[in-house]
């Protein structure tokens, strides 16, 4: 047990899952850093470590923190690194044990494979913007209540079915499978919370030539007129990770 717990404060570890390590993500925050500041936003009492899973950093066991986050990727969950295989299996484990994680993109993603469910590429192609879920549940960690969140978006890929135990929170037209939940102890999302406007629109400028130009010009005007509901999302996040269970 570590010194963290002994203190009695809340402790949630931060799954890194992201492999870009091209100069522009140098730049900026990695995604440890960027899901620490989002949370320290809504709970600047509680205690983050983060381990970088695609380096093989886990925890000696999943007891170690109260609660979990798994953030986006480049990466497929359908790919065969051995990092993803131990994640996997970790994920495995919090699920036994039912210990409170919320997974982001890649995040929502690997639970949902390592669960049993299938992922695969959108059928509209590149889901890149600011994107609504449409929640079609109130679960009681959803407070404030709000019948849809819009948030960043930069995926090619989405649940395409979802593992046996699991129900669909919301989505919409693009992707069903928006938000999934797995009893009371996985909360997930497709899409981005923890990126900021300014990191996104840097996002989208460095990755025009490889999402198109059109992709590109949607995301900027998605932007421009909805505004991203991170901080309302985090609070959700927050709420999910210390509910009474």
């Amino acid at each position: 047990m570590n010194s963290f717990h002994m203190m009695n404060q809340h402790t949630i570890g931060i799954l890194v899952t992201n492999t870009d390590d091209s100069k522009f993500a140098a730049g900026w925050p990695n995604d440890g850093e960027k899901f620490t500041t989002l949370l320290r936003s809504v709970r600047p009492d509680w205690n983050y470590v983060v381990y970088d899973c695609t380096k093989g950093e886990f925890p000696s066991a999943a007891s170690e923190c109260d609660g979990y986050v798994i953030g986006g990727s480049p990466a497929s969950a359908n790919d065969s690194d051995a990092w993803i295989a131990s994640l996997f299996s970790f994920i495995r484990t919090l699920n036994d044990l039912e210990i409170p994680t919320v997974g982001c993109c890649f995040g929502h993603q690997a639970i949902a494979k390592a669960l049993g469910g299938a992922v695969g590429p959108n059928p509209g192609g590149w889901g890149f913007g600011v994107s609504p879920t449409h929640f079609n549940a109130a679960e009681p960690w959803m407070v404030p209540p709000d019948k849809i969140l819009w948030l960043f978006a930069a995926h090619s890929e989405q649940v395409t079915q979802i593992p046996e135990g699991a129900r669909i929170l919301g989505g919409d037209d693009f992707c069903l499978t928006g938000s999934l939940a797995v009893g009371r102890h996985f909360f997930t999302t497709e899409y981005h919370p923890e990126m900021t406007s300014p990191f996104f629109e840097a996002l989208t400028h460095a990755f025009e030539t490889y999402i198109g130009e059109d992709v590109a010009q949607r995301a900027r005007q998605q932007a421009s007129e909805h505004p991203h509901d991170g901080l309302k999302f985090a609070e959700w996040m927050a709420k999910f990770l210390k509910m009474p269970r």
